[in-house]
């Protein structure tokens, strides 16, 4: 019998179901930037005053950077260390999403800015120090980390480095302001959340296949990483909110987000519990149910080729 070169991949032969069932769920929450109205929010952007539009250009600016980041570098240097061949398949299916998010952002910029605006947006994104810093600190541990280190970096990008960016859109949204452009971010949320519940789930695989020593100093590193981008976050967050005196709002936020991205990679929370301190309003926009929206006017999450249900934790305990 001659052997093999190269292995088909089987679907009818699933090793781990979490594979399956993620694949399943982001193929039905598939979705472009191109089905959402964008121009329906131009009455809005008009109202609002140059603050807070720089502001949500910046804001926009660090998440494509952020993004750009996930789909070029976080996939390639998760993808050598696969469990399965599905899991690969799922890989794929995030790094394509990634891009669309990125490139969704700048359908936003061309929708509400002009071209010297989007240019400046650009520029100060690749310039900013602390953006700068956290795409260095990520960026690195996809290159020279281990396959935990990478999977842990890779959740707290998508968990936790996003949410100083999520926070403005999802104000407006609450404040019935910016519908369309909310309405992107909150399609980017959902597949972040299961990105970064996948990718956690796989690294608590991995992480039980550890000895007791070598447990605890990933515990170490990985705390110590999130108190690291955390103070940058801090400053990052003061140079983008001072102006709008949103800023305390916004850390707390952030701390809420840092302790969901070690609960999906199985830690205990670094910060008291904040839930009920986070501004109810952009705590509402988190929901990532169904928009209610004129399906003739605007198309929102219902347009996606399914009814989607939302993943929960316990979806990730199969096997475990």
């Amino acid at each position: 019998m001659t052997n093999s070169y190269y292995k088909a991949i089987n679907w009818n032969a699933i090793e781990d179901i979490i594979d399956k069932s993620t694949w399943e769920k982001l193929t039905e929450q598939f979705w472009l930037d191109t089905r959402i109205p964008l121009s329906n929010d131009l009455d809005d952007w008009r109202t609002l005053s140059e603050d807070q539009k720089e502001n949500i250009g910046l804001v926009f600016g660090g998440l494509t950077l952020l993004d750009t980041i996930q789909s070029e570098s976080a996939i390639d240097a998760l993808r050598p260390d696969v469990r399965t061949p599905h899991e690969e398949a799922v890989l794929n299916n995030i790094q394509f999403m990634e891009s669309v998010h990125a490139k969704s952002y700048s359908s936003i910029f061309s929708t509400l800015n002009t071209k010297a605006e989007i240019e400046e947006i650009f520029e100060w994104t690749n310039t900013n120090e602390h953006l700068q810093k956290k795409a260095e600190i990520i960026n690195e541990i996809y290159l020279n980390g281990d396959a935990l280190q990478k999977k842990v970096a890779s959740v707290y990008a998508e968990t936790f480095l996003f949410y100083s960016g999520f926070y403005a859109p999802l104000y407006y949204l609450g404040n019935n302001k910016l519908a369309n452009v909310a309405e992107i971010i909150k399609l980017i949320i959902r597949d972040e959340s299961v990105h970064g519940t996948y990718i956690g789930y796989k690294f608590q695989l991995g992480y039980n296949d550890l000895t007791d020593e070598k447990q605890e100093e990933m515990k170490d590193w990985m705390y110590d990483l999130l108190f690291k981008l955390y103070e940058n976050e801090e400053k990052y967050t003061e140079m983008l909110y001072d102006k709008l005196g949103w800023t305390e709002e916004v850390k707390t936020f952030l701390r809420y987000n840092a302790n969901k991205a070690l609960m999906n990679l199985g830690m205990d929370p670094l910060f008291p519990d904040i839930a009920n301190d986070v501004n109810p309003i952009v705590m509402n926009g988190l929901s990532t149910g169904t928009s209610n929206h004129d399906f003739f006017s605007q198309v929102g999450n219902g347009y996606l080729l399914g009814t989607v249900e939302a993943m929960n934790d316990d979806d990730y305990l199969i096997g475990m």
